[in-house]
């Protein structure tokens, strides 16, 4: 006979949907706020339903291009997604392998953690704005036509590309490194009994293997990049993305527009999230298919 549950059960499962509603309330708040009638507004109850909110964004907010500013977002994180998983890959390679340094190496690839995302975005931000200095006056000492023109070196793909990807490459080494730790190198050994090189080894074996966690890396990097706002803030020059665009809106518009363009961005975010999903378990489901023809 099962047990009878003590008052620590319902303790914890008290907690623990305490935490979903707070988890989750928010955005389900938006998203039922966003769906509200022309004459709707920023609180409960709602005026209404339709997808008249929706209908606005899509004309415009104002003076903000948010189209353009999505767009942007959408860009930087997919470029930010590529080098991650591209450089947590190797990177994690060269740690299993170990080479001089590599403990140094691994806390200053962390330490952008710890560090306030604001004096990261702050420090990169002045760090280019010295180098314009620094161009600048070269172009008055050389009379160089071509470095007077430049502009700034601040923008999305330089500086705002550099911030994201300090908060994003340690969470790709971290994860990574943890199936790195897990990963059996008889699979390469069998390999290169079989007559594989090293990089035939690499492509056909290890890339197979890891891709669900490659999968991951780069969800990370896409999410955490679309979504980031304290490190973009000072280091994104005079392009804002959608996350910065978003809070300035914050405190001009006043409707259900705002509601919309959340539900939006989440829609984004979910579907990039349920893409990674469906990819990983097709990969998945291949390479059972593969396993099991090869018997």
């Amino acid at each position: 006979m099962d047990q009878p549950r003590g008052r620590a059960f319902y303790l914890l499962a008290a907690v623990f949907a305490l935490y979903v509603v707070f988890l989750y309330g928010p955005t389900l708040t938006i998203l039922a706020l966003s769906f509200q009638g022309p004459s709707g507004g920023l609180t409960f109850p709602m005026n209404g339903l339709s997808t008249h909110w929706f209908a606005k964004l899509w004309e415009g907010v104002g003076v903000v291009d948010i189209w353009a500013a999505l767009r942007r977002s959408l860009a930087l994180g997919l470029v930010v997604m590529a080098l991650t998983v591209g450089i947590a890959f190797y990177a994690g390679l060269a740690f299993r392998k170990g080479f001089w340094g590599a403990g140094l190496v691994f806390a200053l690839a962390v330490s952008s953690l710890i560090v306030p995302s604001i004096v990261v975005s702050l420090g990169i931000g002045l760090e280019f704005r010295l180098l314009d200095d620094a161009i600048k006056a070269l172009a008055a000492a050389t009379g160089w036509g071509f470095l007077q023109d430049h502009g700034t070196l601040m923008g999305l793909y330089t500086s705002a590309l550099g911030a994201h990807l300090t908060w994003t490459l340690p969470f790709g080494l971290l994860i990574m490194f943890a199936v790195f730790n897990r990963f059996d190198p008889a699979y390469e050994e069998a390999a290169r009994d079989l007559g594989a090189s090293g990089p035939q080894t690499l492509r056909h074996v290890v890339v197979p293997i890891l891709v669900p966690a490659l999968v991951g890396v780069a969800l990370f990097g896409f999410t955490l990049s679309f979504d980031e706002l304290a490190r973009t803030s000072q280091a994104i020059g005079g392009r804002n993305t959608l996350p910065l665009e978003l809070q300035g809106l914050t405190t001009t518009v006043t409707t259900p527009e705002i509601y919309a363009l959340g539900t939006v961005t989440t829609a984004v975010s979910g579907l990039v999230i349920g893409t990674a999903l469906g990819l990983t378990l097709w990969l998945q489901k291949r390479r059972a298919r593969r396993a099991l023809a090869g018997l």
